[in-house]
């Protein structure tokens, strides 16, 4: 089975990608690697920090290794949050105060389509190889659901009537903008791993 260390310590994030992977590859956490460090996200794009997190771990362990980033892109607010998603109310930023702070910035606009975007930077074999993931959806005006993190219970994907804080993992993952990410860089190992037909 194939080693991969995922450049994260996000629980959830390790969850869900586990789950989408079914085993087939085995990730490691930073923590699970013994890795202690904090990667910094300076950049402007979802891509240039996805690619920024993975070159730190692959500098330090020369192993396959991957990274995501990402973002809740609001078209009203010219894609805002975006790379700060998680961190969008500045020093007081959790899971609450980010949620506020973007319902008190959609106050009044009525157009409130967004997506949540993902970006991995897989480096193998010391190539990197990048893959992307959407999730289009619409900004609900109140919070709706117990479950799922970040701006889950504000975000209702089209279509349907459930934000995926109302949602179980397996339905949120169904549709989730880093399943589609995860299952296209699954399926660029699936084939650079199979033999070379004649």
């Amino acid at each position: 089975m194939r080693r991969l260390i995922f450049a994260s310590n996000n629980k959830h994030k390790a969850e869900e990608i586990k789950s989408i992977l079914n085993h087939v590859f085995q990730i490691v956490t930073l923590k699970e690697a013994g890795i202690d460090i904090d990667i910094p996200e300076p950049h402007e794009t979802l891509e240039e920090n996805a690619s920024e997190k993975s070159r730190v771990i692959f500098e330090m362990t020369q192993s396959d290794c991957f990274s995501e980033d990402s973002g809740l892109e609001v078209y009203a607010l010219g894609g805002a949050p975006g790379v700060k998603s998680a961190r969008y109310a500045g020093e007081q930023s959790n899971d609450t105060n980010n949620i506020a702070k973007l319902l008190r910035e959609m106050n009044g606009i009525e157009n409130r389509q967004a997506c949540f975007k993902t970006v991995i930077s897989l480096i193998i074999d010391g190539n990197e190889f990048l893959f992307e993931g959407r999730c289009e959806g619409h900004i609900t005006k109140e919070i709706n659901g117990n479950n799922g993190f970040g701006y889950d219970p504000v975000f209702l994907p089209d279509g349907l009537e459930k934000t995926f804080a109302q949602m179980s993992m397996q339905e949120k993952i169904s549709l989730s903008h880093r399943k589609k990410a995860v299952e296209k860089m699954a399926q660029f190992l699936n084939e650079m791993a199979s033999p070379t037909k004649p």
